[in-house]
């Protein structure tokens, strides 16, 4: 049986295609799940993929992945830059975290520079678009069989 990786996404991600296509792209919700399942795929790997718009949702779904899953990729959208309680739901795991960003954080307003997420992840990575979940399961897959 593959290791599962959940890849959970937060508030707005479910507009993807719709909403400011210009920083986020026309892919939509729907089409980065099925890439993420093909990536899943390729690298071995079982693919669990998510989307809420509720932060106590999305803290359930970490609590879950603590015994279901074996890495976590994670698109919190804004709670990344507001949420104290998805950084304490991520600092109990013991599995590798990617943080993704579907835009540059860096090269956007302000508030969006800091990441309560990323004090508590393994790795970041942001502004390659859908790609960026493709390289965050290669990754986590990477460092499962090591």
């Amino acid at each position: 049986m593959p290791p599962l990786i959940f890849v959970l996404n937060g508030p707005n991600l479910n507009l993807l295609g719709e909403r400011e296509p210009a920083v986020y792209g026309r892919e939509t919700l729907a089409d980065l799940e099925a890439a993420c399942r093909e990536e899943g795929q390729v690298c071995g790997v079982a693919v669990e993929f998510r989307q809420t718009n509720h932060e106590g949702v999305l803290v359930d779904w970490i609590q879950e992945a603590r015994h279901a899953a074996r890495g976590l990729v994670l698109n919190a959208g804004a709670y990344t830059h507001t949420s104290i309680a998805v950084l304490d739901a991520l600092s109990v795991l013991t599995m590798p975290v990617i943080e993704v960003h579907l835009s540059n954080i860096f090269r956007r307003e302000a508030f969006r520079h800091h990441s309560y997420v990323s004090m508590a992840a393994t790795g970041v990575i942001a502004g390659l678009g859908s790609d960026g979940y493709r390289v965050a399961l290669r990754a986590l897959a990477r460092r499962l069989a090591a």
